[in-house]
């Protein structure tokens, strides 16, 4: 499991979340939309504190974490967010990992 999360991503949380730091943002598959990776799932968010994490990554006051019983949707992937053009999040998906 590789989550990249880069400098726009983290200042785009900060941004929409706008909570005083430190504060956790959970990262899980939600049934809902088309789905990249898995068929009928997407990427959400929300402000949680971590029961049983599987993943974590801080970043300057944030920590991003993954729910241990939602690592299934990461497995064999790398996950990287980050912001286009439009100050809009972006998520992408490599599965073409070895």
């Amino acid at each position: 499991m590789f989550i990249s999360i880069d400098e726009k991503a983290f200042s785009w949380f900060t941004k929409e979340f706008d909570m005083n730091k430190p504060f956790s943002i959970r990262l899980f598959p939600q049934y809902a939309g088309f789905g990249e990776k898995h068929k009928g799932y997407s990427l959400a968010f929300s402000a949680e504190t971590p029961n049983n994490a599987g993943f974590t990554k801080q970043f300057d006051g944030i920590t991003f974490y993954v729910e241990e019983n939602d690592t299934w949707f990461f497995n064999d992937t790398e996950t990287y967010l980050t912001v286009d053009p439009k100050d809009e999040l972006q998520v992408s998906f490599n599965t073409n990992i070895h």
